[in-house]
């Protein structure tokens, strides 16, 4: 199997990244102008928590930067020791589909059971990932 096929979810990741940081500047500027308020007032969390009540797009942003962490972390080891599998990208892209819809219920309807069923799934996959690559490393390689 080609190993470069594992590096494809990445700038999927990477789109979401982008798509979550576009909304959030999107409702802050519309945020700004609405209420007359200078970002200068909101140059902490502290002080944009206080002033501005909607937090799902950056709450969102921020999960982007914890548990796909380890994600991208496996999918570059399973590149760099050639040890891709059929299975590693279906959890791959499991992993990325998940995040998409924890992403789109965080950021929209913010559904705390729908959201968290996309995230223990994205969670499971990434698990799923981890331990055949341990093994792999361990057993196989």
């Amino acid at each position: 199997m080609d190993a470069k096929l594992i590096l494809l979810p990445l700038p999927a990741m990477f789109l979401l990244v982008c798509l979550v940081a576009a909304t959030m500047l999107r409702r802050r500027i519309t945020f700004y102008k609405q209420n007359r308020l200078h970002p200068q007032k909101t140059a902490t969390s502290a002080q944009m928590a206080a002033a501005m009540p909607d937090s799902r797009a950056p709450d969102n942003f921020r999960n982007l930067f914890e548990v796909p962490v380890m994600f991208y972390v496996a999918c570059l080891t399973l590149y760099a020791t050639s040890l891709v599998s059929l299975p590693h990208l279906v959890f791959a892209w499991v992993f990325v589909l998940a995040r998409y819809a924890h992403s789109y219920i965080h950021c929209t309807s913010n559904n705390v059971m729908r959201r968290f069923y996309a995230f223990l799934t994205s969670c499971l996959s990434l698990v799923c990932m981890w331990l055949m690559l341990a093994y792999q490393l361990l057993f196989v390689a």
